[in-house]
Formats: structure tokens, C-alpha cells, sequence
């Protein structure tokens, strides 16, 4: 191996690669075997793996770096690489023994397999028909099964047990929460029929329906009897009804019919044991001949007008009372007895009447409180009509009228417009005022024969202050009654017409026969004295209105008379007369001194007379209106009066100063002229106004 060494070391290559020259020469081939090492050396990268892993291998073999080591180095590696070669190989045979007798036993166990696949077949052979027919029970098996879940499934939803069937129809059973919950289920049952219905056999559908609609209609039938029990023991005074006979309500609600019939019989129930407990109240011993404690209202109640109150409070306590005790029936489930009469109308459809309300909870409650009020109300007009028609007192039937009104409003509120109570006080209230209307039409053909002559005083008639005292009477109970503040005093005007109207025409029958002033005078004495009863009352307004126009018509004839007794008195009026036909012209202003009442002795005439009435002018002419009542109205018409003598009086004094200044000559003013007539008649409208004041 070093001679092989050697021998390639010695044998130079070109330095550019390519085939090696034959050398030259010694020295040549020196040369190019250092170059050569040289360059393997340098090419030669310690950086490389391969070089480090040697290096670490010798270090760990603590091989020192001599000449005697380099040079075995390569033959003790090649000895290390041929030992462990021969190693290998020993180890290959030993893992060849072992592979031959694994052979042998593979061998062994492929006839073993080869037993045992053929003992399998066999076994298959023979259990193959068992097997498919294991597989067939068993699909057997997994339908049953299935059906049997079903079936399960069917019975447990569509099928009741016979326990809560009695639950639901028998009539020992009580009616509680066990029986709503059969009752909710057996519903269900009937509903979702519709889908075994749908399926391909009917029979099972229609069957089943058969028996839920049984149960059910057993069941209402149940629970509707259950309810009217309930309803002839309840205890409206105390005053909650129970929340299972509003569950109960509601669901009966379900069979509109039975729900309708339910409420009929509690109406009349209750019908009959408010009339029982008026009739009661009224007399103090009930129908099957009870005493009661409280005092009846027939013993106490001597006034007719406080026994038609007590009565009427009577029954509008009851009818509040009553009124409480049923709203939670309709109004707290109004919405659920309506969604279940929907549902019932919908299961039939016959009942339902076209453009009418399915149900209305305050509307319902209203109609069964009117229901349960009939008796009482026909007892009420019964006992009302006999107070009215056995009493002939105007006033009376009048504050029983407007006590009906009141109270009929009143139940307006309580049981809406269209309650039949409203029309039982409707009649009563028409009877009263029918009963007032006669009342007062007797009593004016009694004092007919008292319409001869109006008094000395012309104060107004005895008949009217009697008149006029029944009128506050009968205008105070208005103004307290609600239809003081319903209508505007429209109601007022039909007794103004009864009450008032026939003697104010009986004082007009006496105005006839008097003369001014005495006329006027006492008319608006009448007028004044009425207006002073019916100007506290604001639903009179248009009746005062109209009688204030009146007064003014009168005191405008007064003021015309004062008028005339002023000039008539003063000699004025005769002025006024010669002045009638003189107008503002110059030739008709020159005719004035012409006249008769101009004249010199005439004019003086006229001006002593003036004189001689003026100071006492206004005394006088008061002592005309002595008999009018109203003393600030005697002052105001003289005023009046006094202020159109004046006006005349200016108008006189006006055309004697034309008159004057036209005649008048400043030429001659140095010589004698005939006297003015301002000079005559000296006084002036200043003066007059001064002297009138």
C-alpha cells in the first residue's frame, strides 16, 4: 500500500489538468510534485465537516503528530476498516441463522392459517342460514320497535286516560286546575286532528276527532253547569268575584252559546235578588218575609221628594256596587273572553252575525248591569209615578224632575247611552214634567179670577210675587241639577213657558187698562221684579235679554211723557208748534215775529210761565214716576226728558236770534226799534240747563 502511495505521489499532473507529459528530468519532476502538493494543500478547505470530524476522530485516539505515526496512519486505518469488515460478516451470518429459522417458522404457522381458513369456511358453511336469519329478526326487531315508539308517541298525545277523562266529564269531579289542564289538552288533541287527517287513511283521524269532540262538548257542558252553580252561590257584596269563575268565564267564552245562556241566567239571578233587596229597603222585609235592620226607606221618608231621592240613591248605590263587583268579570279578561269567542265563532260560524262587534268588555258589562237593574228599575218608576201623580204641587213635580235628570245623567256615566235603565228615567223624568205642565195650568186657571185691576201703587199683582216666589223655587232646583250646566238653560225655557209666561200675560191684560205714566210704570215694575229673580241664573240670560229690550221700550215711552209734561208745562210746546213750519230761509225767519205765539204780550206770556215753572221743574216731573220702583230709573228718565226740553229750548232760542238779527238795523241804532224778541223772552239755554241739572 505505500509503494502504491508513493507510486501516485510520484506521478506528477499538468498543472492544467490536462494528461500527464512524460518528465523531462529529475529536477522536473520534482518540481511539479511539490506544485502539486502545494496545491492540494492550499485547495484544501479545514473549514469542511468531513476534515473536522477526522480531526476531532484523532484527537480522540490520542494519536500524536510524529514522522513513525504519519506514516502508519493509513495502514493502521486500512487494518481498523479490514476488522471491522470481518466483523460485519460475522454478524451478517449470525442474522442469516436467525432469518432460516424464522423461515421455518413462517412456514409452520402458513399451514396453521391454512388449517384455521378451512375450519372458518366450514364454520361458515354451516352458520350462514342462522346468521341471515338473526339479521332478518333483528330488522324485525328495529321495526317493531319503532312502531312501538310511535304508537307510544300516539297515546300519549292523542288518547287521555280514562282517570283524566273523568276528570274532565264527570260531574263529581270538582272543576280546578287539573281539569283546565285536561281540558287545554284534550283542545290540542281535537286541533291537531287536522294532520291525521291529512294522511292517506282518514279513518284513524276522523275516530280520533269523534272522541275529543265528545270530551269537549261534555266537558262545557260540565263546566257551563259548574258556573251557573257558582253564580247562584256568589257573593257580589264581598265584592271580588273569584278568579276561577273569570278562568271559568273565559273559557266557556269558547262556545259563544253556552256563554250567552250562562250570562242570561246570572242576569236574571241577580234580577231577582236586587228587586228582593229594593223591595227590602223599601218596606224592611225581604220576599220570603226576612226582617232587615236598616231602617225602610217608606217609614222614614215622609217628604216625596226625599223618598224619590232615597230610592233614587238606592238604586244608584246598588248600581255602582254592582257595577264593581262585575268589572273584573269583562274588563280585567275583556281581551281573553273576546280572543275566545273569536275562536268559538270560528268552530261556528252561523252565529256570527255580519257587521257586528265580536265582543266588548265595558259594552258587556254595561248591558248585564242594565239586565240585572230591570226589576229594580220597574219597581223605581212603579213607586215614583204614584209620588207624582198623587201630589198636585207644581213645585214638587219639578224638583222631581230635575232629581230624575240628575240622577239620569248621572247613570249616563255608569252604564253608557244605550242602557234600558236610561229609559225608565227617561219616563219618569217626562212623567214629572208632564205632571209640573198640568200642576202649573191649574194653578193659573185658579188665580184667573184675582186678574181685575192692577193695585194703586202699580206694584206688580199679588199673583205675580206668588209667581215669582215659585219661580226662584223651581230656578234654584234647575241651577242645582245637571241640566243647569248640560243644555244652557235650553230645559229652563219649557218652564219659564209654564211658570212665568201666563202671569206676565195677566199682567199685561192689566197694563191695558191703565194711561201713562201708569202703564209703563207698572210694566216695568212687572219687568223688574222678574228680571231680579232670573238675573242670578245664567242659563236665564236670554229671558233677561229680552226683558231688559222690554224695559227699554217703557222707559222710552217715559222718557217721551216726561218730555211732553216739560214743554206742556213750561208753555214751551207752544213755541215749538209756531216753529213747527219755519225753516232756516231768510223770508221764513222774518215771518216769526208774524206769529200769534211771537207776538209782544204773547212772548212775555210764554217767558213768566217758563219762569214760574222751572224752579220746581224736575220735582214735578218726578212726582209723575213717583209709583216706579226703581228710584235711580225715575232720576235717569227725568234726565232724559230734561235733556230734550233743552235740546227744543235751543232749538226756539236758535231761530229768535236769527229771527233778531235780521231785523236788527245798526243805522239805526240812535233811534226807537221794536223790541227784540230776545228781549221779550230774556232767558237762555245756558240758564236752562243750569236750572235742569
Amino acid at each position: 500500500m505505500a509503494l502504491s502511495y508513493f507510486q501516485e505521489r510520484g506521478t506528477p499532473a499538468s498543472l492544467d489538468g490536462s494528461s500527464p507529459v512524460t518528465p523531462s528530468g529529475p529536477a522536473s519532476r520534482g518540481a511539479n510534485a511539490l506544485s502539486s502538493r502545494i496545491t492540494s494543500v492550499l485547495s484544501a478547505s479545514y473549514a469542511d465537516l468531513e476534515i473536522r470530524d477526522a480531526l476531532e476522530t484523532l484527537d480522540a485516539r490520542g494519536v500524536k503528530n510524529t514522522a513513525e505515526t504519519r506514516r502508519q496512519i493509513r495502514l493502521d486505518v486500512q487494518k481498523e476498516v479490514i476488522q471491522c469488515n470481518g466483523e460485519i460478516v460475522k454478524d451478517f451470518g449470525e442474522v442469516a441463522e436467525q432469518l432460516r429459522r424464522i423461515g421455518t417458522a413462517i412456514k409452520s404457522l402458513n399451514s396453521y392459517c391454512a388449517d384455521m381458513r378451512s375450519h372458518i369456511a366450514a364454520a361458515n358453511r354451516e352458520t350462514g342460514p342462522v346468521l341471515e336469519e338473526a339479521t332478518t329478526l333483528m330488522t324485525q326487531r328495529k321495526q317493531v320497535e319503532s312502531k312501538q315508539q310511535i304508537l307510544q308517541a300516539f297515546n300519549s298525545h292523542f288518547l287521555v286516560s280514562d282517570e283524566e277523562a273523568t276528570v274532565l266529564t264527570s260531574t263529581a269531579e270538582p272543576v280546578n286546575e287539573e281539569f283546565f289542564q285536561v281540558l287545554t289538552r284534550v283542545k290540542k288533541i281535537n286541533h291537531d286532528c287536522e294532520v291525521l287527517l291529512g294522511t292517506e287513511d282518514q279513518r284513524l283521524g276522523l275516530e280520533v276527532l269523534e272522541h275529543s269532540s265528545k270530551q269537549l262538548n261534555a266537558a262545557f257542558q260540565k263546566l257551563y253547569r259548574w258556573i251557573q252553580r257558582e253564580f247562584k252561590t256568589l257573593d257580589l257584596e264581598n265584592p271580588q268575584i273569584s278568579a276561577s269563575v273569570r278562568r271559568s268565564l273565559r273559557v266557556l267564552a269558547e262556545r259563544p252559546t253556552l256563554f250567552q245562556s250562562c250570562l242570561d241566567s246570572f242576569a236574571e239571578a241577580r234580577e231577582s235578588i236586587l228587586s228582593d233587596s229594593f223591595h227590602a229597603a223599601l218596606t224592611g222585609s225581604a220576599s220570603e218575609g226576612e226582617h232587615i235592620a236598616t231602617k225602610p226607606i217608606e217609614f222614614h221618608a215622609h217628604d216625596p221628594l226625599r223618598y224619590v231621592g232615597d230610592m233614587l240613591a238606592w238604586v244608584h248605590s246598588t248600581t255602582v256596587s254592582e257595577r264593581e263587583a262585575l268589572e273584573n268579570l269583562f274588563i280585567s279578561d275583556g281581551d281573553e273572553i273576546k280572543r275566545s269567542i273569536q275562536e268559538g265563532l270560528e268552530s261556528e260560524p252561523w252565529l256570527k252575525e255580519e257587521g257586528t262587534e265580536i265582543f266588548d268588555g265595558r259594552k258587556a258589562l254595561n248591558q248585564l248591569v242594565s239586565r240585572d237593574l230591570t226589576g229594580v228599575a220597574r219597581l223605581l218608576r212603579q213607586r215614583t209615578e204614584q209620588v207624582i201623580q198623587s201630589h198636585d204641587d207644581a213645585t214638587l213635580a219639578y224638583k222631581i224632575t230635575n232629581l230624575i235628570g240628575f240622577y239620569k245623567s248621572t247613570f249616563v256615566k255608569l252604564l253608557g247611552v244605550d242602557s234600558d235603565v236610561l229609559d225608565i228615567f227617561s219616563t219618569l223624568e217626562a212623567s214629572a214634567m208632564r205632571q209640573f205642565r198640568a200642576n202649573m195650568r191649574d194653578y193659573v186657571a185658579a188665580v184667573q179670577g184675582d186678574l181685575a185691576v192692577a193695585p194703586a201703587d202699580l206694584s206688580p199683582p199679588d199673583f205675580l210675587d206668588d209667581a215669582l216666589q215659585t219661580l226662584k223655587v223651581l230656578a234654584k232646583s234647575y241651577d242645582t241639577s245637571a241640566a243647569g250646566t248640560d243644555d244652557q238653560g235650553h230645559g229652563f225655557q219649557a218652564v219659564l213657558v209654564e211658570a212665568l209666561d201666563p202671569f206676565m200675560a195677566g199682567c199685561v191684560n192689566l197694563q191695558k187698562g191703565l194711561e201713562q205714566p201708569g202703564s209703563a210704570i207698572f210694566a216695568i215694575n212687572c219687568l223688574m221684579a222678574t228680571k231680579e229673580v232670573l238675573s242670578v241664573y245664567p242659563f236665564a240670560k236670554e229671558r233677561v235679554e229680552d226683558m231688559n229690550d222690554t224695559i227699554e221700550e217703557q222707559v222710552a215711552q217715559l222718557v217721551e211723557y216726561q218730555h211732553q209734561f216739560l214743554l206742556h208745562e213750561s208753555g214751551l210746546i207752544v213755541l215749538l208748534e209756531a216753529l213747527s213750519d219755519i225753516t232756516d230761509s231768510d223770508e221764513s225767519l222774518k215771518s216769526i215775529a208774524q206769529l200769534d205765539a211771537f207776538k209782544p204780550d204773547a212772548l212775555v206770556a210764554a217767558s213768566q210761565q217758563l219762569d214760574e215753572f222751572l224752579p220746581s221743574a224736575l220735582i214735578d216731573a218726578a212726582e209723575n214716576l213717583k209709583r216706579l220702583k226703581n228710584r235711580k230709573m225715575i232720576q235717569d228718565i227725568t234726565d232724559q226728558a230734561a235733556s230734550s226740553f233743552c235740546e227744543d229750548f235751543e232749538s226756539v232760542e236758535a231761530k229768535m236770534i236769527a229771527a233778531d238779527d235780521l231785523f236788527y238795523d245798526e243805522d239805526k241804532e240812535d233811534e226807537e226799534q221794536e223790541p227784540a224778541l230776545r228781549d221779550l223772552f230774556p232767558r237762555t239755554s245756558g240758564e236752562i240747563r243750569v236750572l235742569l241739572s
